[in-house]
């Protein structure tokens, strides 16, 4: 089949991805499908800074709100369902932003991921409870008897990238990094372009704070409060997200609402470093110095994908709109 365009917006969470998204999908007739691992779970709106209805300016949005709290959703799983929406976007002729800053699920859309078992909850509980009894360096120690060049490779208190390894070599008794090896298939039937926001550090960092306050302000504990009350909170996986972590904390009474705050900005800070390293690596990103939310950035970016999709897409003018001003979307909240 011929390649459709897609456009994939990277960079750390406070940047303006989503405002920037909204707009470019005004302009270029797109519908967003959303990367941040925590927006897929319903309920967890305030913490996640998804964007409210009535702001989304009738963009068609995807992967939001797909599963309950207390459900597993792995990278795998993502790659399904986005393969499935990029279907539907292609059919209806629209450009296909993904949008979000889970690198590791793009990364498993756009480039695969290797045949592996599934997962084995029976057999994760028992590693846990070696971690627990042993320390976890005991399993770093398994995984390097079973797979030294995996234990090379992960650090060895990342405890769930080697459970997970652990997991593999159990389970298809053989080396996860020989099935690493046989390669993996990327998207198909897709040009890709993407753009990554790279705005200054000190003002990122101030616009992490103001947010952590305004999702403190705005009914985060509450927000957790009402999770808490419709799952079992050993199983809630967002709950180990930013700020829905420290506001558990708090619940629990191990934090103040001050000391919850400061520690979700310092993680939030930090987590925003880690984003900026890992897209940092992604090959043929795009670059553009400041927020998403600016109007010049978003001239920016759709200048520069016009001229991407004129030059690699010829005929994907017809994504325009008629209306060729950019307004701002007003998506992740400064």
């Amino acid at each position: 089949m011929e390649d459709h365009p897609l456009l994939a917006i990277v960079g750390p969470t406070a940047a303006g991805k989503s405002g920037l998204a909204i707009a470019l999908a005004r302009r270029w007739h797109g519908e967003i499908i959303n990367c941040d691992s925590v927006q897929l779970y319903r309920g967890c709106d305030i913490g996640t800074g998804k964007v409210p209805l009535q702001e989304r300016h009738g963009v068609p949005h995807h992967l939001l709100d797909v599963v309950d709290p207390g459900q597993a959703f792995t990278a795998g799983d993502f790659r399904q369902e986005a393969e499935r929406v990029l279907m539907g976007v292609r059919q209806r002729k629209a450009l296909p932003i993904i949008v979000g800053g889970t690198g590791l699920y793009l990364r498993a859309l756009l480039l695969g991921l290797f045949e592996g078992p599934q997962r084995s909850e029976e057999l994760r509980g028992r590693l846990k409870s070696l971690a627990e009894r042993h320390r976890r360096e005991f399993l770093h120690r398994m995984l390097n008897r079973l797979d030294p060049k995996a234990a090379a490779r992960i650090h060895e208190r990342d405890t769930p990238k080697i459970i997970r390894a652990l997991e593999v070599c159990i389970l298809s008794r053989q080396p996860i990094s020989a099935l690493h090896e046989r390669g993996r298939v990327g998207l198909q039937g897709f040009h890709i372009l993407k753009a990554g926001l790279s705005p200054d550090r000190q003002q990122l960092a101030q616009r992490i704070n103001r947010r952590v306050e305004q999702m403190f302000a705005a009914g985060l504990i509450d927000e957790v409060r009402g999770i808490l009350s419709r799952s079992d909170e050993n199983r809630i996986k967002p709950l180990e997200a930013l700020g829905y972590r420290q506001a558990g904390a708090m619940l629990r009474g191990e934090l103040t609402l001050e000391g919850a705050i400061r520690e979700t900005q310092a993680a939030t800070r930090q987590y925003a470093k880690r984003q900026m390293t890992w897209f940092r690596r992604e090959a043929d990103v795009e670059w553009f110095a400041g927020f998403g939310d600016d109007p010049a950035i978003q001239q920016g970016v759709s200048a520069w994908l016009e001229r991407k999709l004129t030059t690699s897409a010829p005929g994907a003018h017809s994504l325009a709109h008629e209306t060729p001003a950019l307004e701002t979307g007003n998506g992740e909240k400064p």
